[in-house]
């Protein structure tokens, strides 16, 4: 009895409810939420079932639509531009040598990597140079997530003592060999596979060891189910990432992780494939509409009290025929000033040929800023419609400066860097370059690699204030010159202060004193610090 009203007393008891998101987020019952039911899976499933999809969309769009190729060449053009220039900066204090001595190494090694780097030599297939290269790999690594670049060797020769080479190799050739006999039983979509050999897995096409940690990637020899190659069997050659007897790079994957345990990139078009496609869809649907309207301008139709007789509704053969246009449209002309003269009975309709959609606008707009805020790309600036103020527009400007600067750290990372100190280690072992105690100590080593790199400048829509803050930044100890020449425009600050030197010799040479353009420009009192703002700006900034 006491055990019945125990039981009782405890299902009177309040049900506790889950704290935290159970009634928000997480919600099972609120009825938005509780039939969403998304899961997050690991890499391999998220990313990797799915990366097929992804690459073969994300190309449609980086091709086909106009924002899909804007995005991504907006951004290889701020990130990469060009080509990155390499600035060595040796640790000179670590390396025992004085200021001097070390940018005078500096300069011999620029000169040195770009007899290298300029020469089309550096290319497996001699087509581009060093710096073309960059732009290609920075656009695959963007449209296929991740891209690589093999270390090989020729023979030198006499222009060419250097016998690094670069071979490009897009990300769909990097796969796993097909041979169903490795796949492993558990996964349906053949993202992973076990090399029978050495026990490892396989992860489309990289291999990893027991800790996860790569070893080899899987390279066919062609793009796999390629049309134009259908003749030519497809085969996977193992090449390791490292090598056995130095542990140096032999291959260098260019991408950027978001997940631990991802072993292969994501496209940059990813997270707004499908907004994009729709908008596409839209705009074709509307264009479409647009010109069918066109072809049209007017309609003859029969009035209710058409009073025609029998026989002039009848052809030649004295039959109705229902199908016989109401006129006769080759009698009747379109012009300035003509008269034409209908049938009893027949009206005309004109058709509204514009085709203005007051939300279309409005709508592509809001949609194309959300794929540009997806994509860290200010809309200004993605869709190159600057026109709000100085102030708005200089900060659409810094926000995607800071979002190209951040991809340029990433690139010279994965590529550039890594090339730089392949390159350097030939030239040091060859005798081209000297470098006491290179292979001494890795510490030693690491100083004389240290290097940064430059490109493209942000853009400048006042160059007065851009200036006064560039000294600044230099008189607070912020930044210095020659940082502040790479950045702003894209030049070396001792080849400036060498060339300025040599300008001031040639003025003084014809007997003027002053360097000042505005003198040599016929004006005595140049004005210092004008502020283009000022001379029409908006007036939010003065």
């Amino acid at each position: 009895m006491a055990r019945k009203r125990r039981v009782q007393a405890k299902s009177c008891m309040p049900t506790a409810r889950n704290s935290g998101y159970s009634d928000g987020g997480a919600s099972q019952t609120n009825k938005s939420l509780k039939a969403w039911n998304p899961q997050k899976l690991s890499a391999k499933t998220d990313i990797g079932a799915n990366l097929t999809v992804l690459r073969n969309r994300s190309a449609d769009q980086a091709i086909n639509t106009p924002i899909g190729s804007a995005a991504i060449v907006t951004s290889n053009t701020h990130t990469v531009g060009a080509g990155l220039k390499v600035f060595p900066k040796p640790n000179f204090q670590l390396l025992g040598i004085s200021a001097d001595e070390a940018r005078e190494w500096a300069r011999k090694v620029r000169t040195e990597f770009s007899l290298w780097a300029d020469s089309k030599d550096c290319d497996l297939y001699r087509r581009n140079s060093f710096y073309d290269l960059q732009s290609i790999i920075y656009q695959g690594y963007m449209t296929d997530g991740d891209i690589f670049a093999v270390f090989r060797r020729k023979n030198p020769r006499q222009d060419m003592p250097y016998t690094l080479r670069l071979q490009i190799i897009e990300g769909t050739r990097v796969s796993n060999p097909q041979s169903d006999s490795m796949y492993v039983l558990s996964d349906p979509y053949g993202v992973e596979m076990r090399n029978t050999k050495t026990g490892n897995r396989i992860i489309n096409g990289v291999e990893i060891d027991a800790e996860g940690a790569v070893v080899a990637y899987w390279i066919s020899n062609r793009v796999p189910q390629d049309p134009i190659s259908s003749g030519e069997l497809t085969e996977w050659v193992r090449v390791s990432a490292f090598g056995a007897n130095t542990g140096l790079q032999n291959v260098l994957q260019i991408c950027h992780d978001t997940r631990p345990e991802q072993y292969r990139g994501v496209p940059y078009l990813a997270p707004v494939i499908e907004t994009l496609k729709q908008v596409s869809r839209y705009t074709n649907a509307e264009l479409t509409s647009a010109i069918i309207k066109s072809f049209f301008a007017l309609f003859f139709t029969e009035s209710a009290n058409n009073s025609a007789t029998l026989n002039d509704m009848l052809n030649d053969s004295g039959v109705e025929d229902p199908n016989e246009p109401v006129v006769d449209v080759s009698e009747y002309n379109l012009g300035p000033g003509t008269l034409n003269a209908l049938p009893k009975g027949v009206d005309v309709k004109s058709v509204d040929s514009s085709n203005s959609q007051s939300t279309y606008d409005p709508f592509v707009t809001q949609c194309l800023q959300q794929v540009a805020a997806a994509l860290n790309q200010p809309y200004e600036v993605l869709m190159k419609r600057f026109t709000s103020s100085y102030s708005a527009s200089r900060a659409a400007l810094l926000q995607a400066w800071e979002e190209y600067k951040l991809r340029r750290v990433w690139f010279a990372r994965d590529f550039c860097q890594p090339v730089y100190e392949s390159w350097l280690r030939e030239a040091i072992a060859l005798g081209r370059i000297d470098a006491p105690g290179f292979y001494d100590d890795p510490l030693i080593q690491k100083a004389w690699m240290n290097a940064d790199w430059f490109g493209p400048t942000m853009s400048i829509l006042d160059p007065v204030k851009d200036m006064n803050g560039s000294n600044l930044r230099v008189e607070s100890g912020l930044s210095t010159r020659e940082r502040e020449a790479a950045e702003m425009t894209g030049t070396d600050l001792e080849e400036n202060i060498a060339q300025l030197a040599y300008e001031q010799k040639l003025i003084e040479q014809y007997g003027l004193s002053k360097s000042v353009p505005a003198v040599l420009a016929g004006r005595d009192n140049p004005p210092v610090g004008t502020n283009l703002a000022e001379e029409g700006g908006d007036k939010d900034d003065e």
